[in-house]
């Protein structure tokens, strides 16, 4: 599998809660990218996807929700043993204290019974790992605060944004998942989504910048 670095240009909220859409090979300024797709959760927090914005700003992207939901392209994935990194900036979030990462292991993303394996942090320093099959998700590691993860709070007040570097450690019999370089949860691999789709999931009302999301194979 050959390294590759994901780059998401724009887009627009234009489907209801829970459906998706694929974005039309449009090109130019806050067009929406060719290929990628956004798919909002069943039953989220809103009647449609209004408010949810997915546009490029080198290097990366930006996504302001709107409604939670995922990003991604169906050409990127990643099997086998393989290591995902990707690099947040998260701007101010009010009171929310939603969830934003990364997720792998995705199949069937605009259809039913949608799956994949998601790893969220959010702004108190807590860390998550779910998956997902269809409708329903289960915890695989529930909310747990860690050192690891850089605060909103705990920013240098001049600073606009606190920045983040989740890794994602897929082996031959264990899934590792890393923030800014520590271990900050382990667990067997097996009976999990592991191969398939990876691409970006925030929940609702934020405000973040994406530099990039890289996928390498394992070793």
């Amino acid at each position: 599998m050959r390294s590759r670095t994901v780059r998401l240009v724009a887009a627009a909220a234009l489907a209801m809660a829970g459906l998706w859409w694929a974005a039309p090979a449009v090109q130019g300024q806050d067009a929406p990218p060719e290929g990628w797709q956004v798919r909002t959760d069943r039953g989220g927090h809103g009647a449609d996807a209004e408010g949810l914005s997915f546009v490029e700003m080198t290097p990366g992207f930006h996504v302001t929700t709107g409604p939670a939901g995922i990003f991604f392209h169906p050409d990127s994935t990643a099997q086998g043993t393989f290591r995902i990194e990707s690099t947040t900036f998260l701007f101010d979030p009010g009171e929310r204290n939603e969830g934003f990462g990364v997720f792998f292991g995705g199949r069937d993303l605009t259809g039913e019974t949608q799956a994949y394996t998601y790893f969220l942090i959010r702004r108190d320093g807590s860390v998550l790992v779910k998956r997902r099959d269809g409708a329903e998700t289960s915890t695989l590691t529930g909310w747990t605060k860690n050192d690891a993860v850089a605060t909103w709070e705990e920013r240098d007040e001049a600073d606009s944004s606190v920045q983040n570097d989740l890794a994602i450690e897929a082996g031959a019999d264990e899934l590792v998942f890393f923030v800014n370089g520590t271990e900050v949860a382990r667990m067997p691999r097996v009976d999990q989504h592991v191969d398939g789709i990876v691409g970006v999931r925030v929940n609702h009302g934020l405000n973040l910048h994406v530099s990039s999301v890289r996928v390498t194979p394992g070793r």
